[in-house]
């Protein structure tokens, strides 16, 4: 397969992907959505009322080679995407911010972010943003010094941690044109959501599910001598 063949099919495949991110990539907005938030958080160091953590993460890119190009050139001097990460105490990413220039600082991208909105807008009441020092201290938005907030504040970074481990291409750059990079960092962001929703989904099957020796799940067939999804989507 040729290098134009393979750009094709990946730019198609991401804008798939990405085209989901508002169903498996949103926040929290039910009462009872807001509460478990608040409790998942409160239990990792006894920190009340912290809704999300959020933080920005450079991913490496070629260079755009436009008019311009400085822009995304970062403080550590290659060229990236600064892109916002806001997360749940479950490892799971809530929201995503993937359009701003390695130039760019944090405080800047959720000065202009939907989620400075929506948490200006009381949506989820008296909860407070956790952030770090690269963010400006709010009512809303706490930049701790204490252990307790750092160790909260530590959920955010596994979560990118985990992310790129898992997409290698977000750590070791994308060499694809910035459209398709933009939209990659999307996809790559809903397949690990989605992952962790599974992950959960999964161990409930296991549970339930006879497993053969060859280490698949025994399926029953409701007709004979057939592949459809219905038949094969069934546990015994």
């Amino acid at each position: 397969m040729d290098q134009t063949t393979a750009s094709r099919i990946i730019a198609k495949v991401s804008r798939a992907i990405a085209g989901l991110s508002n169903r498996y990539i949103r926040m929290p907005n039910e009462a009872d959505e807001i509460i478990r938030v608040h409790n998942g958080f409160y239990r990792i160091c006894r920190f009340p009322r912290v809704i999300v953590c959020i933080d920005g993460t450079h991913i490496k890119m070629q260079s755009p080679g436009a008019q311009g190009v400085e822009v995304f050139r970062n403080r550590k001097s290659y060229f990236s995407i600064n892109t916002q990460i806001v997360a749940g105490p479950n490892l799971k990413i809530f929201d995503i911010v993937a359009r701003w220039p390695g130039s760019t600082h944090d405080s800047t991208i959720f000065n202009a972010s939907h989620l400075r909105t929506l948490i200006e807008g009381r949506q989820f009441q008296n909860a407070v943003l956790l952030g770090d020092s690269g963010y400006q201290l709010k009512v809303y938005l706490t930049t701790p010094l204490q252990n307790p907030g750092i160790l909260t504040c530590n959920v955010v970074e596994t979560v990118i941690g985990v992310w790129k481990r898992r997409f290698p291409v977000l750590a070791y750059g994308s060499r694809c044109r910035l459209d398709t990079a933009l939209t990659t960092i999307i996809a790559t962001a809903v397949l690990a959501k989605y992952g962790r929703e599974y992950a959960r989904g999964f161990a409930s099957l296991s549970k339930r599910t006879q497993w053969s020796r060859a280490g698949f799940p025994n399926f029953t067939r409701r007709h004979s001598s057939c592949t459809c999804s219905e038949c094969w989507s069934r546990p015994i």
